[in-house]
């Protein structure tokens, strides 16, 4: 089963709109034919993005916990013990680079190519909803 990181972006987009490509790729973790990888990093910053703009994606504060929890609970939890920083040009996506070289994956799922640029020396590629759709058909 192909392994990914999910970068919040994806997650936001997934949750504001169901008609892209972002939720039919939360859609496939939902039914585990897509595995995700997360860290306790990962999900504070996915947990103060939804947070912010809960008004915005219209979730109460027990919708926004439901869906951390189902993050957690269908994804694999992996610790990051050497931290690369900084190598991104934002702090945040340093730590989404930092797990997926802890956990050996090899696709961060985004929106954002721009922010990932020169991670392929990691052995790690950044792709779009799109894209990973497309290479899963």
């Amino acid at each position: 089963m192909t392994e990914i990181i999910v970068d919040t972006n994806v997650l936001f987009a997934g949750l504001y709109s169901a008609s892209g490509a972002s939720f039919k790729v939360l859609e496939l973790l939902a039914a585990k034919q897509l595995s995700l990888v997360i860290s306790t990093p990962l999900l504070f910053e996915y947990e103060e993005i939804l947070k912010r703009n809960q008004t915005m994606l219209q979730l109460t504060d027990t919708e926004i916990e439901v869906i951390l929890d189902s993050l957690c609970g269908f994804g694999r939890h992996q610790k990051v013990y050497f931290l690369w920083r900084p190598y991104l040009p934002d702090p945040k996506d340093d730590l989404v680079l930092e797990l997926a070289v802890a956990a050996e994956v090899k696709t961060i799922v985004t929106h954002n190519l721009k922010d990932f640029v020169s991670i392929e020396k990691f052995g790690v590629e950044a792709i779009t909803p799109k894209t990973l759709l497309e290479r899963l058909l």
